[in-house]
């Protein structure tokens, strides 16, 4: 950890509403002036996508799994490497990995390419990670140890297959039936490398619905914030201020000693003010 060069880590597996919560924080950047580097947690995978297809399928015929959730598709030294570097020196190297078509045009690359490495920009004030791993520990590594503010999004399980099935497919091009695959596929890695990073975490949300979502794989729609909750969950931080945050955010209800309830619809409010009162 560095208070000259500190270090933001959302992380949540794909589909948890990750990308939603980083525009929350780029507008609470903005507002406050801070010049942030961004780092994918992505651009850590070792695979293109189509490495990566054919790594799937030798682990098959092995009678194994391979997942974006697990250590064998992801550099997690160089991860750690470059968190390191930056809480020390305040630089490192960052490339994008491009998911779409519309992301890979302007490069002049193909979809589940990666583009060159270059050097984060120049006197950044913060670095801000968004991805799978902010929080990962293994036997090897500690990525957790150099985050000064860890921030998971975990909607419960349901949700987060509704929310990765309808992008995947809509977004992304997938089918169903692949998209439901990798979710089959994945689910050891989920559980031994994404579930315990929540437990690491200074501040949750997790995202509980208030419809009915039992059938995931049957859902044509993602429920809305309005038709959600919002459980947020403190750790380690000192002094959180919980009767003016429910006065900020009228319909909150404290549900446990560390844990606020909050409107769905109030999540980037929520967002910022207890940002605000973390720092």
């Amino acid at each position: 950890m560095s208070k000259k060069h500190p270090i933001i880590a959302i992380t949540g597996s794909s589909g948890a509403g990750t990308t939603s919560t980083s525009l929350a924080f780029r507008k609470i950047f903005h507002q406050l002036n801070i010049q942030a580097a961004t780092l994918e947690g992505d651009s850590f995978h070792r695979y293109t996508r189509p490495e990566m297809d054919m790594a799937i399928r030798k682990a098959r015929e092995q009678g194994r799994h391979i997942s974006y959730f697990g250590p064998e598709a992801n550099d997690f030294a160089l991860l750690e490497q470059t968190l390191l570097e930056y809480g020390l020196h305040g630089n490192g190297k960052s490339r994008k990995y491009l998911h779409t078509y519309d992301e890979a045009v302007p490069y002049g690359l193909q979809p589940g390419t990666f583009t060159p490495w270059e050097s984060l920009p120049a006197n950044s004030d913060i670095l801000f990670y968004e991805g799978l791993h902010g929080g990962v520990v293994t036997p090897e590594n500690d990525v957790a140890q150099h985050v000064d503010l860890l921030v998971g999004v975990v909607p419960i399980v349901n949700l987060e297959w509704i929310q990765k099935l309808i992008r995947d497919t809509t977004e992304r091009g997938h089918s169903r039936e692949a998209v439901m695959d990798s979710v089959v596929r994945s689910m050891g890695d989920y559980i031994n490398y994404i579930t315990p990073q929540f437990s690491r975490t200074h501040i949750n949300f997790q995202r509980v619905p208030t419809v009915d979502t039992s059938n995931p794989f049957s859902a044509k729609a993602i429920p809305s914030q309005d038709e959600s909750f919002i459980v947020i969950r403190f750790r380690g931080l000192e002094q959180i201020d919980f009767p003016y945050l429910l006065s900020m955010l009228n319909g909150s209800f404290i549900s446990a000693m560390n844990t606020i309830v909050v409107p769905g619809g109030k999540l980037g409010l929520a967002m910022e003010i207890n940002y605000d009162t973390s720092r």
